[in-house]
């Protein structure tokens, strides 16, 4: 039995073994017939369908067989990792200090092609300039408590961002006009961002848009997310960084991107923006 790191990892698990309960009733088999299916002890089926024993890969893809539900195992699968793997509590990830969560994910940032990024917060971290970064980041360790190493995270994010100008991968960013407006950091800290952010516009492989306030809105402004290739979705909130897996959940995060994508402004129109925010530092 794996241990269960939050109750929404036990909820998560809970939800993958009452899927697998649906699809062995909807074939209409005992759990025996299905363990014969399965080639496993009937007691094993139990364990998987109280969510006592955390399934394999091959354990669901022998289970939808069995039930001739094979178009489900993809979901099942990604479900099931995700409930492993992907909510990971804030607080673990920063007990020792910022600077291992921004190494934590430079392997993933090295191996995705194409970023898809929408921020209704803060500048994305793709984009911080130094020092907005650094007072970013001593508010998030004041705040939580976490030993102040954001000097060592700050260095860290900046290698992981290489990728932005290293030209192998694609940058398609999306910010509410909220994010040119919050004030982090000084006002040279805050002027410096901007003006970074007006250099980013014309790199060629960042696609930068801003929806601005007075767009008649297709999507409702969403907390931040990002999603890597096809593939996987970082949506963060105040108490957890949640990994989105599943195939169905990854579309429905591109879909929303779309939509948001819709709303938004670009090219010199997007500047005008941006300009306009850095303008309102100097009243």
């Amino acid at each position: 039995m794996y241990p269960h790191p939050s109750a929404d990892v036990q909820r998560a698990r809970d939800a993958v073994a009452a899927r697998l309960r649906d699809l062995r009733l909807d074939a209409g088999i005992s759990g025996r017939e299905l363990a014969t299916r399965c080639g496993w002890s009937e007691s094993k089926s139990s364990r998987i369908e109280n969510a006592r024993t955390l399934p394999s890969d091959s354990d669901l893809r022998a289970w939808c067989a069995a039930c001739h539900a094979d178009d489900e195992s993809a979901d099942l699968i990604a479900a099931n990792r995700q409930s492993a793997e992907t909510y990971v509590q804030w607080r673990r990830l920063q007990r020792t200090g910022l600077r291992r969560l921004q190494e934590s994910s430079a392997t993933l940032y090295e191996r995705t092609a194409q970023f898809r990024v929408y921020c209704s917060d803060v500048m994305p971290g793709f984009l911080q300039t130094p020092e907005y970064a650094t007072a970013l980041l001593t508010s998030i360790a004041a705040f939580r408590g976490t030993p102040n190493d954001v000097k060592e995270a700050v260095a860290a994010r900046g290698r992981r961002n290489r990728v932005v100008r290293d030209g192998k991968h694609r940058f398609s960013i999306l910010l509410e006009e909220a994010v040119l407006r919050h004030r982090i950091g000084d006002h040279d800290t805050m002027a410096a961002q901007l003006n970074h952010l007006l250099d980013a516009t014309r790199l060629p492989h960042v696609a930068l848009g801003v929806i601005p306030f007075s767009a008649e809105r297709t999507i409702w402004p969403l907390p931040t997310f990002t999603i890597f290739d096809a593939a996987r979705v970082h949506a963060d909130s105040l108490d957890a960084a949640v990994t989105l897996v599943q195939p169905g959940q990854v579309d429905l995060y591109s879909r929303a991107f779309d939509g948001l994508a819709h709303d938004a402004v670009r090219g010199d129109d997007a500047r005008v923006l941006i300009s306009g925010a850095a303008e309102s530092l100097r009243e």
